[in-house]
């Protein structure tokens, strides 16, 4: 098949191999771009790092190295892999959502015993800290990058929705489907894009897709990469 990847660099590449590898020809489109900002973090007492996305290490890593003996605490398996990639000695691993990374923490923290600190975007997903206020756990919320939307269709995207030459797209999270559906109908497009199969992380995600330009769905088991790419050869 022929897929749009709509994932900011550097991931966009990376899911490009794999899509290569399993015999599809991807074309790389991102619909948005990352920003670190230059946040200094005050690292003492620092018992734990929660990161809801591979962003969100990436823009650590941008200002500091892993504190040692401190633990990261990931959402899911890409962002886990890149906190060992960036030097992260202790890594746990949720099963790609807010609610199990809560879970997560819980089950890995003790109240009261050191600073958590949650890393993450302008626009997270879930109230990660909310959740874990309510089990009695105190989270510092430290927004360090942005991801800033693209402003019109690239214009490869454009040239493959017209032509009709794409048979799917893959959607990763709700703005990013939200930002398609918009970009596509301003783009005079959306009837096109209709057409299109969207792979889409979640339920959320599948959701934004098809109310933004009513694409045919289907849904990842698990909120995670593998099975994503499982879908493909559904």
């Amino acid at each position: 098949m022929r897929l749009l990847v709509t994932r900011p660099e550097p991931d966009a590449s990376a899911l490009a191999e794999q899509l290569v590898a399993l015999g599809h020809e991807p074309v790389i489109a991102p619909l948005m771009q990352v920003r670190f900002h230059d946040t200094l973090l005050d690292l003492g007492g620092l018992t734990a790092v929660l990161f809801t996305s591979a962003n969100g290490v990436r823009a650590f890593a941008h200002q500091h190295e892993p504190p040692p003996g401190v633990i990261a605490l990931a959402v899911g398996d890409a962002t886990a892999r890149t906190a060992r990639d960036h030097g992260w000695q202790d890594v746990r691993t949720a099963h790609g959502d807010v609610t199990s990374l809560a879970m997560l923490a819980t089950e890995t923290l003790k109240r009261g015993e050191g600073r958590v600190v949650h890393v993450c975007g302008e626009q997270a997903v879930g109230d990660l800290s909310g959740a874990l206020a309510a089990e009695g756990y105190r989270v510092e919320r430290r927004v360090m990058y942005v991801a800033c939307a693209a402003r019109e269709l690239p214009d490869n995207a454009r040239l493959a929705l017209a032509g009709g030459s794409l048979d799917g797209v893959l959607l990763l999270s709700p703005r990013t489907a939200k930002l398609f559906g918009t970009l596509v109908t301003e783009a005079g497009l959306r009837t096109q894009a209709s057409r299109l199969v969207a792979f889409c992380l979640s339920d959320a995600v599948a959701t934004a897709a098809f109310v933004g330009f009513g694409a045919r769905v289907k849904v990842a088991a698990k909120p995670d990469i593998g099975h994503l790419l499982a879908l493909l050869s559904a």
